[in-house]
């Protein structure tokens, strides 16, 4: 099982020293890897409901902080030297898709491939529209980058026909440094993502939070998982080969909480046996990946947070 920290560019990572210091401090803890989140603008009204809180609500709606992602997690590979570096996930037909691709094989080069790419199709209609983006296609937009992230990936010269992307006979270096490109793990619980995961990923990476489909305990994500499998029978892909991670997002608690309907202690909260019984229950229906909100309030509370869970935790898994 990797372990990961699920950053968001607003409240304590909002400096360069703070972001340094907790990327340095997972890598020294034993976690795997990094995630950083993505929006680019925030609108000044904003009606959307976000997918993953009851209600709605979207905490970074208020002030707008936000770094750009792809810049954040260049600037983090070079303060680490093992740690990956996830997109968590990057909304995909936000930005150019040929500046994208050139964006992300530079990152995993530099960062000696240690890249992974986290992607997703969005659910905020006004960020699309302020940075001129297709919501009402973001699916086929989606796809079709993906499709073309590979294409300029991989091939000698580069070429791709579609309702969004069209280029031709181009030159495209350097490739990324992992062969094929970094690893895809489609983010989503929507049958849409599932099919893309299917179709274009080597990982799917829900959610636990979605309000359409929760997946806050073993026992419902196992359904999600079966869900997936079942998809990728059907497409004649092997269900096996699809990597499996999971984003907790739930805030992180060294006491018991509850799932939002009260039926179970809710994942990684509650006392160390607690959670070696989560990675138990996990790895059994076959996650591979968390990625996990430690929180804090201060950066010391932050740094304790990421210590004790790698020494009690990770370390006892190994």
């Amino acid at each position: 099982m990797e372990f990961g920290i699920s950053t968001q560019s607003r409240g304590l990572y909002t400096t360069r020293g703070t972001y340094m210091t907790v990327a340095q401090a997972a890598e020294r803890a034993g976690f795997s890897f990094l995630s950083v989140n993505d929006h680019i603008i925030v609108p000044g009204k904003l009606d959307s409901p976000y997918p993953y809180t009851q209600g709605g609500a979207w905490s970074a709606s208020e002030h707008g902080h936000c770094f750009d992602q792809l810049a954040a997690i260049a600037f983090l590979s070079g303060c680490t030297t093992r740690l990956k570096l996830l997109t968590s996930v990057m909304v995909v037909p936000h930005r150019p898709v040929i500046q994208t691709a050139k964006m992300l094989a530079t990152i995993d080069v530099l960062s000696s491939g240690r890249l992974i790419l986290g992607v997703g199709a969005g659910w905020m209609v006004e960020e699309f529209r302020l940075l001129g983006a297709p919501f009402d296609e973001r699916g086929v937009a989606t796809d079709e980058y993906l499709e073309a992230f590979r294409e300029l990936w991989t091939a000698d010269r580069p070429s791709y026909k579609g309702r969004h992307v069209n280029f031709e006979d181009v030159i495209f270096a350097p490739k990324p440094l992992q062969p094929g490109g970094p690893p895809i793990w489609v983010g989503g619980e929507s049958q849409a993502a599932l099919r893309r995961t299917v179709r274009l990923g080597n990982g799917w990476y829900p959610g636990n939070n979605n309000q359409k489909m929760l997946m806050d305990t073993p026992a419902r994500l196992k359904v999600g998982i079966a869900k997936l499998h079942a998809i990728a029978e059907k497409e004649g892909r092997d269900p096996a080969s699809i990597d499996l991670g999971l984003i907790v997002q739930g805030p992180f608690e060294w006491t018991a909480q509850p799932t939002q309907d009260k039926s179970a202690r809710r994942m990684f909260t509650g006392t160390t046996d607690d959670m070696r019984a989560d990675l138990e229950a996990l790895e059994e229906v076959g996650i591979r990946h968390i990625a996990l909100r430690l929180g804090g309030e201060t950066v010391t509370e932050s740094l304790e947070r990421i210590g004790r869970f790698g020494e009690e935790v990770i370390g006892a898994g190994r």
